[in-house]
């Protein structure tokens, strides 16, 4: 298949412009949990592992959180691109209530069903762990994590609907400003500094929940004081129905199979490191190390995925498909060459990184084993994340449920379910062919982008029914 790509300088100086605030705010961030991961690191395996599992959970939750309000927020995009501000207004109105419902049912299931989903993780032995005070810490880590779910849905609401309307520098700054709390308290819970108590994990959970709470302040009074440039948060809390009802539906036949692909895909994930867990809890204490340094560089190819979307999403709507399609398969090339520098780096820190945390030297070989492998399929996960936005820029959403959370279940998680259960491959095996599965993802997620069978302007559809 002949491939021409062609180079958008203009587009390409856009969706950098869009990428660099999200890649600074998310890297900042991952860079605090980075360090909080460190901290926690310097109390033993278990509280790693706590921290590891309690985790899994958590981004089970943001991923579902994300789904519900990408969904909407392609129409929102949309809307901005056709210079509808009323429309943008009704698709905010419909993050909030379904943030809302997200945010609830994380609170009910965190509070309700925290033992069950931890124990899931705790089927493995390790000599040199204390598996039920690992439970018991991530239970507590957990519970207060989700004290603070309340002002996370709203914060991404804002914060989702200000990148789609061009809009990433005031997320960033509430983003710093999180991290910087969060590094702060962190210091002070975890190690009881300046007369403050020794908390331990519970301590890098509060300082997680004041660090959500600072965030959320910054971004929305900051955004309303501004109101005179984001011109949709003028009279948008006059009510808080949604003005054009006609525009529901269409929007929730589109947004559910994303919010149920996040969600599952999230699930998968999770389910596959509890297949990982059978191999030794200290196997949870290595992934945890790697995904520590990994978060830190991928946050580079996931903020060009986000930006991918929304110029593809803009462009669509103003009618500009041509464009739209020829600059999509460029920046998935970017993207993934980009990725090629992040794996060099992270195969060079290998051997060191893991030496950071007091944990036992079995997980230290896994932490570099894993950062290893993870490295080698960088340029793979970010083409494959830049081509999942594209193709959803479109409202393709049943496409990519398949595409992504269908096939995560079906033959990832299965193949995991199956090669952990029932063979006797190690550990480093078993990831490795697990990752390499999505290499199916890539070829015929390319073509579809190449058959332009994901370009449509959704708002204009909408206008003309």
């Amino acid at each position: 298949m002949e491939t021409k790509i062609r180079i958008d300088k203009d587009l390409l100086k856009k969706t950098c412009l869009l990428a660099v605030p999200i890649m600074i705010q998310n890297g900042i961030s991952n860079a605090v949990g980075l360090i909080d991961n460190l901290m926690v690191g310097s109390l033993g395996t278990e509280a790693i592992v706590a921290i590891s599992i309690s985790g899994q959970l958590l981004f089970v939750f943001w991923l579902a959180l994300f789904g519900g309000l990408s969904g909407p927020g392609i129409f929102g995009a949309q809307y901005y691109g056709n210079g509808d501000i009323k429309g943008v207004q009704d698709v905010f109105r419909l993050k909030f209530w379904i943030a809302i419902i997200i945010g609830l049912l994380g609170i009910l299931t965190f509070y309700n069903f925290d033992t069950f989903l931890l124990g899931l993780y705790m089927k493995g032995q390790a000599k040199d762990i204390d598996a039920a005070l690992t439970l018991s810490l991530a239970k507590e880590y957990l519970r207060i994590r989700a004290v603070g779910i309340p002002f996370i849905v709203i914060t991404q609401v804002y914060a989702t609907t200000l990148r789609e309307t061009d809009e990433s520098f005031k997320p960033m700054v509430a983003g710093i400003v999180s991290v910087v709390v969060d590094v702060v308290f962190n210091y002070l819970l975890i190690f009881g500094k300046l007369g403050f108590p020794r908390l331990g994990v519970a301590g890098a959970a509060y300082a997680t929940l004041i660090a959500r709470v600072s965030e959320f302040s910054v971004l929305v009074i900051w955004s309303h004081l501004r109101s005179k440039k984001h011109l949709f948060l003028k009279g948008l809390y006059k009510t808080l129905f949604i003005k054009n009802k006609a525009m529901i539906l269409p929007i929730l036949k589109k947004s559910t199979p994303i919010m149920l692909n996040e969600f599952l895909w999230a699930g998968a994930i999770a389910f596959m490191t509890t297949c990982y867990s059978t191999r030794g809890l200290d196997v949870l204490a290595g992934i945890n190390i790697s995904n520590a340094i990994c978060n830190l560089l991928n946050v580079v190819f996931i903020a060009l995925g986000n930006a991918v979307g929304i110029v593809a999403g803009q462009l669509l709507g103003a009618g500009e498909f041509k464009r739209a399609k020829e600059s999509s398969v460029t920046l998935m090339w970017f993207t993934a060459l980009v990725c090629l520098i992040l794996s060099a780096i992270l195969i060079a820190i290998s051997g060191w990184f893991p030496t950071l945390y007091d944990t036992t030297d079995s997980a230290k070989k896994m932490a570099r084993m894993f950062i290893i492998i993870t490295a080698c399929f960088f340029p793979m996960q970010g083409f494959l994340n830049s081509l999942y936005f594209t193709l959803r820029s479109g409202g393709k959403t049943f496409i990519t449920f398949i595409f992504d959370s269908v096939f995560s279940w079906t033959v990832c998680a299965t193949s995991a379910f199956v090669l952990s259960r029932y063979t006797s491959m190690n550990i480093y095996g078993l990831f490795i062919c697990v990752q390499a599965l999505e290499i199916i993802k890539v070829i015929v997620g390319y073509v579809m982008i190449k058959k332009g069978i994901w370009i449509s302007n959704l708002v204009a559809e909408k206008a003309n029914e």
